[in-house]
């Protein structure tokens, strides 16, 4: 309609009303254009472009004054971002290469969750704050953000090495673990002190056929991309391949990253982000994954910049002067509490010392995942404003700092140095 306007004109205020809505356009062209210049400065600056990213989200955020983007938009921008990002990484990554490190994956990043929780419960308890909001608090500094992490591991060319598998298995097990929570936290608020989203609060059959429903439709995702999949989506991929045309290619490679993610979520209840990596696995199959991540590339990269804006654009820079103790304790935790558990987990599954420390660099972040966690946690009345605001300011720092600390690791530690006897 609005494309008939432009080619027809037309009186009346209704097609021009139509021509102003452009919160879409605007959202991603004055993102861009911000992220840009915030980008080009931290490079000069000799900082990582991520920082401008995200102080790029600030400039055009709700908080600070000037242009003001469309939040809701750049949060569904950012999703796509995650998914063609999380594609991509599937395309990479062979399931032979996930069950390898199943052994640490596994067991440490449910290990590591679990104790770093614990750790955020006690020091909410230290400021008075419930059991309930406790528990959602540390569970969301226990998740690292995936996007921060690929981004590390290909600045860093580790990506595909031994430790990099790891530590992406590391935290594709920490997305699984995170959808089973997001389904049950609505069914466990009333006992944790907050409140149900619907006038029924279920009772402990509900609770447990809750899980079982959630385990069970996580199973039926996996097994159908695992088995059908496997077949189909290549099948499909070297159909469209052979008929020549360069761009239909490079939109059936855009659709079955969307669309595969869009189904499993609707369909079987798993992230955007698991559902897009499955697809990517199945895709790494057929041998036309390398010119699929290829012609992605360019849209991985715009939307990859475009979820580092929208999570500047959900600071408030005023958390800072307010609570400047509780910041500095919250990203002491991402950074030193829960990277340090993170090490000696590893290091407990026999991990080699350059691995452990990967994954310590890996996990020093917080991102997507914390910040859904946050927005429920609110509705759930399982987390205040101020515990939100809290998580935001520890995930902006702590992913403007993340790309130091692999840095500090890649000069304590080379690629190229002998480590002792561990997981292979």
């Amino acid at each position: 309609m609005q494309i008939a306007c432009l080619t027809k004109p037309k009186a009346g205020k209704e097609c021009l009303g139509m021509q102003h809505d452009i919160s879409l356009v605007s959202t991603i062209a004055v993102g861009l254009v911000y992220a840009l210049i915030g980008g080009y400065i931290a490079v000069r600056l000799r900082l990582p472009p991520l920082a401008g990213y995200l102080l790029a989200g600030i400039a055009v955020g709700p908080f600070t004054p000037g242009f003001v983007a469309d939040a809701h938009i750049a949060e569904q921008l950012a999703e796509i971002g995650v998914m063609l990002l999380m594609f991509g990484v599937g395309m990479h990554f062979s399931l032979g290469d996930l069950l390898a490190v199943k052994a640490v994956a596994l067991p440490g990043a449910i290990l590591q969750m679990a104790l770093t929780t614990g750790l955020g419960i006690g020091v909410a308890w230290l400021w008075g704050w419930p059991l309930g909001v406790g528990f959602v608090f540390g569970l969301a500094l226990s998740v690292a953000s995936t996007v921060v992490l690929l981004r590390a591991l290909e600045a860093e060319h580790a990506l595909h090495t031994h430790e990099g598998r790891i530590a992406v298995g590391w935290l594709i097990v920490e997305d699984l673990a995170m959808v089973l929570v997001l389904v049950l936290l609505p069914a466990l608020a009333v006992p944790l002190g907050g409140h149900a989203l619907h006038a029924e609060t279920g009772d402990g059959r509900s609770l447990w056929l809750t899980i079982a429903i959630t385990l069970g439709k996580i199973t039926a995702f996996v097994a159908i991309m695992l088995l059908a999949g496997r077949r189909v989506l290549p099948w499909m991929l070297t159909k469209i391949e052979a008929t020549g045309s360069r761009e239909l290619f490079t939109v059936a490679v855009t659709a079955l990253a969307l669309g595969v993610a869009f189904g499993s979520a609707e369909l079987f209840g798993v992230s955007f982000a698991l559902g897009a990596f499955f697809a990517g696995l199945v895709i790494n199959e057929c041998d036309l994954s390398k010119r699929a991540a290829k012609d992605l590339l360019p849209l991985q990269d715009a939307f990859s910049v475009l979820f580092f804006v929208a999570v500047g654009m959900l600071f408030d820079p005023k958390i800072l002067v307010h609570e400047p103790v509780k910041v500095l304790v919250t990203v002491l935790i991402i950074i030193a509490g829960k990277s340090l558990v993170a090490f000696v987990v590893a290091v407990a599954f026999r991990t080699k010392p350059r691995s452990a420390l990967v994954i310590m660099a890996g996990l020093s972040q917080i991102g997507e995942f914390s910040f859904i966690l946050a927005v429920l946690g609110q509705k759930l009345g399982l987390l205040s404003e101020e515990g939100k605001d809290l998580l935001l300011a520890g995930a902006m720092i702590s992913i403007t700092l993340n790309p130091f600390i692999f840095l500090l690791i890649s000069k304590a530690i080379p690629h190229d140095a002998p480590e002792v006897a561990g997981v292979h």
